[in-house]
């Protein structure tokens, strides 16, 4: 199969599973990126940054729309995160690519079980500041060392900590995305990583698609379901990819 056939089916799921669950299409992008169009590891994280940018920004326009975007909340959240995004990118550029292969399946089968294993959303509806500053910076650091942006966390996050509702979580966690992987981007901007636009270019198109699709879908299916089925491709993604770097 052509390199360009599989960036348009990687890029749909992809943007499905953004568009669905408000993250974890960057948990998919890097690993179809290594596995399925060769790139190494370094490439595959800033390509996926790149990735999940703009069709981050695609699907929050639609969850905007929606009304479904906690604007002031969120970007709180996301601002706590860009010193980390930023640092982390530019500490990624210096390690070696198994240890970035070796955190990425771990961040990936820990995401896993917490979507097997959804929390409550908090009972008093309070807002801790201290907490929610020390979530946000945390994935911000993830975003900048993994290239992931970190939503398949911050829904979670977003509604156990500042106890949005799932739709809220979702489209807000869109914004946290955006915010911290261009402050990552910013960071990789001067790293001597070649992109190949012509497997990127086509690879966002179909996310974009698919991320349309994907919050279509999300109104269709409940949100437990969705997290169940992704948990499962995310822990098969993170078992193959440590077997891998293992062997």
């Amino acid at each position: 199969m052509s390199a360009l056939i599989l960036a348009l089916i990687a890029g749909a799921v992809v943007g499905l599973a953004l568009g669905a669950l408000g993250g974890g299409g960057s948990v998919l992008a890097v690993p179809a990126l290594i596995y399925l169009l060769g790139f190494d590891p370094a490439e595959a994280t800033t390509a996926s940054l790149v990735i999940v940018t703009v069709t981050s920004l695609t699907a929050l326009y639609a969850h905007a729309r929606a009304g479904n975007v906690r604007w002031k909340a969120g970007a709180a959240f996301a601002a706590a995160g860009i010193l980390p995004a930023a640092l982390a990118g530019a500490a990624a550029a210096r390690l070696p690519q198994t240890v970035l292969t070796l955190a990425f399946s771990a961040v990936a089968a820990f995401a896993a079980f917490k979507m097997l294993r959804p929390s409550s959303p908090a009972g008093d509806g309070a807002v801790r500041p201290a907490r929610a500053a020390g979530t946000g910076a945390g994935l911000g650091a993830l975003t900048g060392l993994l290239g992931v942006g970190g939503g398949f966390l911050a829904v979670p996050a977003l509604v156990t900590v500042l106890a949005f509702e799932m739709q809220a979580a979702v489209g807000t966690s869109l914004l946290v995305i955006t915010v911290n992987s261009l402050a990552s981007l910013a960071t990789r901007s001067g790293a001597a990583v070649s992109l190949d636009w012509a497997v990127i270019g086509p690879f966002i198109a179909t996310a974009v698609l698919g991320a349309r699709d994907g919050k279509r879908l999300a109104s269709k299916v409940s949100g437990p379901r969705l997290q169940r089925v992704f948990a499962v491709v995310l822990l098969a993604v993170a078992a193959f990819m440590l077997v891998d770097v293992v062997t």
